[in-house]
């Protein structure tokens, strides 16, 4: 039985005002769209009525061949829903590349008996702009790892990762790039890097109702997807309860937002058997007490299609991005639980500042050309504004028998942890 009330289960009427707003999808769009729906449908009546949104957020996203990253409709850039950092230019990755120069320097200089090739893995890998640039500069630096290794879901992205990086890198360089189908199933030593991914998890939602925490799950009623709460596992509900005793409070009724209890695990895999190396991660979010402000009573859950952000995240499913902020206090405590040491924690702006942007910027000033000139200042200020994208997104690292915590000095925000 649905505890859920009119007022915050959005239906067809909602969807559609919602959909008035945005341009409209074409009919191949919408056909593809249905077909995920069939399946999302059929998991529904599979699972006695009801999924938790978690799963839904994984169809929408990642259903083989339907899926929002597993289909082969353009995600990046103008043409797309959305922009990310490697894709504004190559500033970005440069400072990245700058930033972790230092660690494989390490790895290669302490190399013992128990040494292995050095690894660069970097989750989705985007339009392949991002491994380009890191490449290039980290060759320029006497820093390239054994293995550049691009651990992506999208088949439609690993064809174009792989024609760009094959026209755009030496042969020597592009030999070092491969792509995986997951994790390392072995020991290893390396960076792994992550920008605008753990946003992407399949997020579990919860509401609390008269103290008692719920799960949002999706639902059909009258052939419409609608969102519904049915009491929380165990799993959950503690997770809930313990982000309540680091706040210091309860959340009050009609509460709702995310949290990940599966995180730890999450993190665990994805660096495996990492030996030495560090841990970067990118990614717009907030600390615990700012996630979890009382005003923000509806969580950080929202779609983006075609660069409008919106609130209905069951409109046209596989068609438009959903994402849920980081919990960056949450990520602390994963790392650590996965075997790391913690790093550091800033702005993007400060990061960027603190690992090579001071020299790009008067190589900027050099530029002869004026139009390339104004392009590199936006980027720049596109990269490091607070209104843009400098404070919005944090850096966050992690270490393990390597020094890494210098590349967070420019202004360390861990207090706010």
């Amino acid at each position: 039985m649905s505890t859920e009330s009119p007022s915050h289960r959005p239906g067809a009427q909602e969807r559609q005002r919602e959909a008035g707003t945005l341009p409209a999808p074409d009919a191949d769009a919408l056909a593809h769209s249905a077909r995920l729906g069939e399946l999302i449908r059929a998991q529904i009546a599979d699972n006695g009525g009801a999924i938790p949104f978690s799963r839904f957020m994984e169809l929408a996203l990642y259903a083989p061949g339907l899926g929002y990253y597993s289909a082969g409709a353009s995600k990046f850039g103008e043409s797309g829903d959305f922009v990310t950092a490697p894709e504004i230019g190559p500033i970005f990755a440069a400072c990245v590349a700058d930033s972790l120069a230092p660690v494989f320097q390490q790895i290669g200089t302490d190399a013992g008996a128990e040494s292995s090739p050095s690894r660069f893995l970097e989750l989705g890998g985007g339009t392949g702009a991002f491994a380009e640039v890191v490449l290039k500069r980290l060759m320029e630096l006497d820093a390239l790892p054994d293995r550049y290794c691009i651990l992506e879901p999208s088949a439609e992205l690993r064809h174009r990762q792989r024609e760009r990086l094959r026209e755009r890198l030496v042969p020597p360089l592009f030999e070092l790039v491969e792509w995986l189908d997951g994790p390392f199933d072995d020991d290893w030593d390396g960076v792994l890097f992550a920008n605008e991914v753990i946003d992407a998890l399949p997020t579990p939602r919860f509401a609390i109702e008269s103290g008692e925490v719920y799960e949002e799950h999706v639902a059909v009623e009258d052939g419409e997807l609608v969102r519904v709460l049915r009491p929380a596992d165990a799993f959950l509900s503690n997770a809930v309860r313990h982000v309540e005793r680091q706040l210091g409070r309860e959340f009050e009724h009609g509460y709702r937002s995310e949290t990940l209890p599966q995180l730890p695990y999450w993190v665990q895999a994805v660096s495996g058997g990492m030996r030495r190396g560090a841990m970067l991660f990118v990614d717009y979010g907030y600390p615990r007490g700012e996630f979890y402000l009382p005003q923000r009573n509806d969580g950080t859950l929202r779609a983006f299609y075609r660069h409008r952000m919106h609130g209905e995240p069951l409109l046209w499913p596989g068609l438009q991005d959903l994402t849920a902020s980081v919990d960056f206090t949450a990520l602390a405590e994963a790392g650590v639980a996965a075997g790391f040491d913690f790093a550091g924690y800033c702005s993007q702006a400060s990061f960027l500042l603190g690992n090579g942007l001071a020299g790009v910027l008067e190589r900027i000033e050099r530029i002869e050309d004026e139009g390339e000139r104004f392009k590199r200042t936006q980027e720049v200020k596109r990269l490091t504004l607070p209104s843009e994208m400098g404070e919005r997104f944090q850096a966050m690292g992690f270490e393990k028998g390597v020094e890494f915590g210098t590349a967070f000095m420019a202004g360390d925000l861990s207090f706010r942890l």
